[in-house]
């Protein structure tokens, strides 16, 4: 049985591989981003960001969830190239590079190394840019979805560089009380 699929049995293989990767990568991204607290919502994170100098906690997850569907379909028609050369190199490199941001998130915003994450950063865009040029070679419009997750790690690279840079004992920074407003919109009673 040598028959070479047909171009709807090919569409329906990357229809059903989107189906796979795109709710697994969002998933594992956003409970990772959870589990991290990533984001303005983190309140060490907050301390260390003027107020307004950053995207509101909804637009930053939101950016995160377009970006892990874009990678996602890439990773999907990356996935369907059977016989392409390097599909496997290709692969691991944007599974590593994934799990590597993973990592960053936890260790920037979950354990707040902030010079250690940095460094780890700098592997994550050598990863995925790797990953992207890989992709490239086998399908284009693939490295295409990966161009905003690149921008948004060169995005997230520099801020961890001006955090490093600003706050050199970012890492034993004191997280800031959560208050509560009771008094329905007035300010709580300082005792």
């Amino acid at each position: 049985m040598n028959e070479i699929a047909s171009s709807g049995q090919l569409r329906m293989s990357l229809v059903r591989w989107i189906l796979v990767c795109v709710p697994a990568i969002t998933a594992l991204g956003s409970l990772i981003d959870i589990i991290a607290q990533a984001g303005p919502a983190n309140r060490w994170f907050a301390a260390l960001v003027p107020q307004g100098a950053l995207l509101p906690a909804w637009a930053f997850t939101s950016i995160w969830i377009i970006l892990y569907a874009m990678i996602g379909v890439g990773l999907a028609m990356v996935i369907c190239a059977r016989g392409a050369p390097r599909r496997t190199s290709a692969i691991a490199l944007f599974l590593v590079g994934f799990i590597a941001l993973c990592t960053w998130k936890v260790m920037f915003f979950g354990q707040h190394q902030v010079s250690s994450a940095l460094v780890l950063m700098g592997f994550v865009l050598g990863l995925a840019a790797a990953a992207s040029i890989m992709f490239a070679r086998i399908r284009v419009g693939a490295a295409m979805l990966m161009l905003p997750y690149l921008a948004w790690l060169c995005f997230a690279a520099t801020f961890n560089f001006q955090i490093d840079a600003r706050y050199p004992d970012a890492e034993t920074l004191a997280v800031p009380a959560a208050s509560a407003n009771i008094g329905g919109g007035q300010e709580a009673n300082q005792y």
